[in-house]
């Protein structure tokens, strides 16, 4: 659930015969998501195999086949994965890695079944947690939870942390998705790391022009997404749009310094 997600103003490469000092680099600095002028758009799908057995995949992951019975079972990525029934209209999603609980999202449908609340909270290494909900429409005509989910609203405070990297790089921590992005800007494949990256993500960065920068991650040699960050010519605003390799819309995610 991956749901979801960086960078500042450099003078232009070209006008310099190195990049500028990562301590001087002004993407450094603490920026908060402004939800209301943010869109991601999240495709989730569940299917039903009869009984209580299910298929999940989110955002083009998956597909994972679980029994709602409560219990962890093997996920993806070396995590374990749980659904637990707690009323017609109310599920209980957890995921763990090592036993560590990585997330909770407690689904709710509406009364007229096509609305699904998910009231999601990511935990990081040390504990600290973070939360939003997501509102998703049902697309496919299923009944239950057993359908195709999209979301487009977004409802979360997330922060993403920008800090110097070496000489000139920059690092990326995002709280809710858990991830660090610590990279040069040379090409070159860096290791995503945080509690929710796994063996084999990755991710590199070239400047583009003085006001943008384009990160690329990629999970084992393949394309997963690029990040096209731009700062506004205040330095006020940072705005990532985010391209997927499985879906044509991409995620805008704008966040302001604090």
């Amino acid at each position: 659930m991956l749901k979801r997600g960086f960078l500042s103003l450099l003078l232009a490469a070209f006008l310099l015969p190195n990049a500028l000092l990562a301590a001087d680099d002004p993407f450094v600095g603490e920026w908060k998501l402004n939800p209301s002028k943010s869109k991601i758009v999240d495709v989730m799908k569940v299917g039903s195999l009869g009984g209580n057995k299910y298929t999940f995949s989110d955002n083009g992951s998956g597909p994972e086949t679980i029994v709602a019975d409560g219990t962890d079972q093997r996920g993806i990525s070396g995590t374990t994965f749980s659904f637990t029934v707690e009323g017609p209209d109310t599920w209980k999603v957890v995921r763990k890695k090592d036993g560590r609980v990585l997330l909770i999202a407690i689904w709710n449908l509406s009364k007229d079944g096509n609305t699904l609340n998910d009231d999601f909270t990511s935990f990081g290494q040390d504990g600290s947690s973070s939360s939003f909900t997501s509102v998703y429409k049902r697309t496919a005509g299923g009944s239950g939870f057993s359908d195709t989910w999209v979301s487009t609203v977004v409802t979360s405070v997330e922060m993403l942390h920008v800090q110097p990297y070496q000489a000139d790089g920059l690092s990326f921590l995002d709280d809710l998705e858990g991830l660090t992005i610590s990279v040069r800007f040379d090409g070159k494949d860096y290791p995503i790391m945080g509690p929710s990256s796994v063996p084999g993500f990755v991710s590199s960065a070239r400047r583009v022009n003085a006001l943008n920068l384009e990160l690329t991650d990629k999970y084992k040699g393949s394309h997963v997404d690029t990040r096209d960050i731009e700062l506004s010519s205040d330095l006020k605003t940072l705005t990532m749009t985010v391209h997927t390799s499985d879906s044509s819309a991409p995620n805008v995610l704008v966040f302001e310094r604090q």
